[in-house]
């Protein structure tokens, strides 16, 4: 879900909760809590597959030690992978340029 269905559909939710006749207090806050606990699960979701890609959203590289590297080269998507301590993986795209290979 987008960001913005993801705000739409909090809105709604807050809306639907406040309007449920009878609703007691506790109920209500119960009906927030559950919106709240889905929202943090939806930002958990989104950070974990920014850690499994190796990068966040200002493109800086996972903190901590690089386990290892490879070099991929001779096929059609020559790279440089890290392998970050953490699990996650970098690969920067790789060219050749005379007989230096250019990574980056």
């Amino acid at each position: 879900m987008g960001r913005g269905a993801a705000g739409v559909a909090a809105a709604l939710a807050v809306a639907l909760a406040g309007c449920r006749e009878g609703a007691s207090p506790e109920a209500q806050r119960i009906d927030q809590l559950n919106l709240k606990i889905q929202q943090l699960e939806q930002r958990i979701n989104k950070l974990d597959g920014e850690r499994r890609n190796g990068s966040d959203q200002r493109g800086k590289p996972p903190v901590g030690a690089i386990k290892s590297l490879t070099l991929r080269t001779g096929t059609e998507d020559d790279r440089l992978r890290i392998y970050w301590a953490d699990g996650s993986t970098t690969d920067l795209p790789c060219t050749k340029e005379q007989a230096t290979f250019v990574c980056g």
